[in-house]
């Protein structure tokens, strides 16, 4: 028996298409897209969220390039992505070849592994980091049971910005897991054709397992280095950008302008030039894929 359907009923379902997506369409058209433009906007004006915005033209976007706080917040911010992304990625990579092989009771490790993903942002676990790393913290009572002295790790400017590397190092969980779903993927036959050829882990690991994984490793390092510029919570809750600006992160730069000293205008102008800045870095991790990342095709 064939169903008849009309044009009417099609049009039926088109509708009700609409219904179901309307409160992901409703949200994404107030609380990302509006924001989005409007913010385009902003970064031309003068605006305290007071009184009404007065366009200026380019005046905000001079005044980033004048401004030293600004130009030391891309400092922080890049010094803590090149040091934080490679070692959480190495992290979460070693991780995943200890338990991606069978064992018993792997699965309760998997999950154990993975809860810092989940909390590691939040301003609880933050503050736990605070006290961990407190004159009279975990970390410097143990250094003082091993004869060493204590480290005042938010008040040297060459320190402070440790703990804050070994939180985001700490969240490894994300990676770990798609790291674990490539390893998986990987033909054991090469492994066995390396080991007839007299291969030993080592070359194994560096002439099989890293090049098949480079596709895998190309896209944790893009989604990693996106979240490393966006870091916010850590700074704002453990260090306050401080001491001198030593963890004054370019997120938390644009929150201080935004909301501390309510310049929206200049805020926004900031979140534009955060946009190119990660744009352009992102391209130069594809451009660069071409020359390290592993193919079957050749290509």
């Amino acid at each position: 028996m064939k169903t008849k359907i009309t044009g009417k009923t099609y049009r039926r379902i088109d509708y009700m298409g609409l219904v179901y997506i309307s409160p992901w369409l409703i949200g994404f058209l107030i609380l990302q897209l509006y924001p989005f433009f409007s913010s385009l906007y902003y970064s031309f004006t003068d605006f305290n969220l007071i009184q009404k915005e007065q366009f200026i033209g380019l005046q905000n976007y001079v005044r980033l390039f004048t401004d030293p706080r600004f130009i030391k917040s891309i400092k922080v911010t890049l010094k803590y992505v090149f040091l934080s992304v490679p070692l959480k990625l190495a992290f979460a990579l070693f991780i995943a070849m200890l338990l991606v092989k069978r064992r018993r009771g792997v699965s309760f490790y998997w999950s154990l592994f993975y809860v810092p993903s989940l909390i590691g942002g939040s301003i609880a676990v933050a503050l736990v980091w605070k006290e961990i790393f407190s004159r009279n913290g975990l970390i410097n009572s143990i250094l003082l049971g091993i004869g060493l002295d204590r480290v005042s790790w938010f008040g040297d400017q060459k320190m402070a910005m440790i703990p804050l590397i070994l939180m985001a190092v700490w969240q490894f969980g994300s990676s770990m897991i798609i790291f674990a779903a490539g390893l998986k993927e990987i033909p054991v036959a090469y492994y066995e054709a390396a080991t007839i050829d007299g291969a030993n882990k080592t070359k194994s690991f560096f002439y099989i397992t890293i090049p098949c994984l480079s596709p895998i490793i190309l896209y944790n390092l893009v989604m990693q280095t996106i979240s490393g510029f966006m870091a916010f919570t850590q700074a704002f809750v453990i260090t306050k950008g401080g001491p001198n600006d030593a963890t004054n992160f370019y997120a938390l730069y644009v929150y201080n302008q935004a909301f501390k000293y309510y310049d929206m205008g200049y805020a926004s102008a900031m979140s534009w030039v955060m946009l190119a800045l990660i744009s352009i870095i992102t391209l130069i991790l594809f451009k660069s894929a071409k020359f390290w990342v592993f193919s079957e095709s050749g290509d």
